[in-house]
């Protein structure tokens, strides 16, 4: 009875095995396949799924940009200007920390935060007007 029953352990226990590896083919989207940088899990969904881009937002930013890049000259001085277009990098795309400004300017890093602070004030109440 015992090599019977164990031939037919052994016998499910393969057909089962081979069910297994047909359906492993078979893919889940929200069955985890790793972690993002900050360790959170992620599916294939996270990774397939992408919101639509809204057309009108998109339009109200270029809008915005424009407006903002027009008040850049209108509101501001030059030495306001340039330390504004240095800190966020608006010219050469790389961003100047405060007191690499100060050092290029010849001023204090204190003194390049209250222009800055000074200038975005400005163009926010500007911005608000407009």
């Amino acid at each position: 009875l015992s090599t019977y029953a164990s031939r037919c352990i052994d016998n499910e226990l393969l057909m089962l095995l081979r069910s297994k590896k047909k359906s492993s083919r078979e893919v889940s989207l929200f069955e985890p396949i790793g972690t993002d940088k900050e360790g959170n899990e992620i599916n294939l969904l996270d990774i397939i799924e992408h919101e639509q881009e809204d057309v009108t937002e998109q339009m109200e930013l270029c809008d915005n940009i424009k407006k903002m890049a027009g008040l850049l000259d209108k509101v501001l001085t030059d030495r306001e200007r340039e330390i504004i277009f240095l800190r966020y990098g608006l010219a050469t795309g790389k961003e100047v920390t405060q007191r690499e400004i100060g050092e290029l300017l010849h001023i204090s890093r204190s003194y390049v935060s209250r222009i800055e602070k000074k200038a975005l004030q400005k163009l926010r109440e500007e911005f608000g007007q407009g």
